[in-house]
């Protein structure tokens, strides 16, 4: 009888942890993150290999990467609701993405993270989260 309350005290205190989504600040702050992620990727030359991999206007990407973190965080599944489940790795298969644009991608993230102050506890936690996701898009040798 103790160790199923104790299961239960642990299993609440697991639903009870916040998500992603609600410490980064919610919907506004995950658009901020993506438009500086985004604002970065078009200014900066470091960002040129994966900038080109994606349309002039960058609206529709700022708001499908929006949509999906929103979700991925832990928040809203706005992305889902729209396209059905991501997929991800098949979604990105046309693009040739090599370890050089997976860093480009992370260390844009990165940067986008601390210009909007994203505190350090959380840009830890997401950037492992990040690299997991963005190291399974390669799908080109290097």
């Amino acid at each position: 009888m103790r160790q199923a309350a104790a299961a239960d005290d642990e299993a609440q205190d697991t639903q009870a942890q916040p998500t992603a989504f609600s410490l980064l600040g919610g919907e506004a702050r995950v658009r901020e993150l993506v438009d500086r992620f985004y604002d970065l990727m078009d200014l900066e030359p470091e960002f040129a290999g994966i900038r080109a991999m994606h349309p002039a206007s960058l609206d529709g990407s700022r708001d499908k990467l929006f949509w999906f973190l929103c979700g991925w965080l832990g928040g809203p599944n706005h992305y889902i609701e729209r396209f059905g489940h991501p997929m991800l790795r098949a979604r990105h298969l046309p693009f040739p993405i090599a370890s050089s644009e997976r860093d480009q991608w992370l260390r844009c993230m990165a940067l986008a993270m601390q210009d909007i102050h994203v505190e350090g506890t959380l840009q830890e936690r997401l950037m492992q989260a990040f690299y997991g996701t963005a190291d399974w898009m390669r799908n080109k040798a290097g």
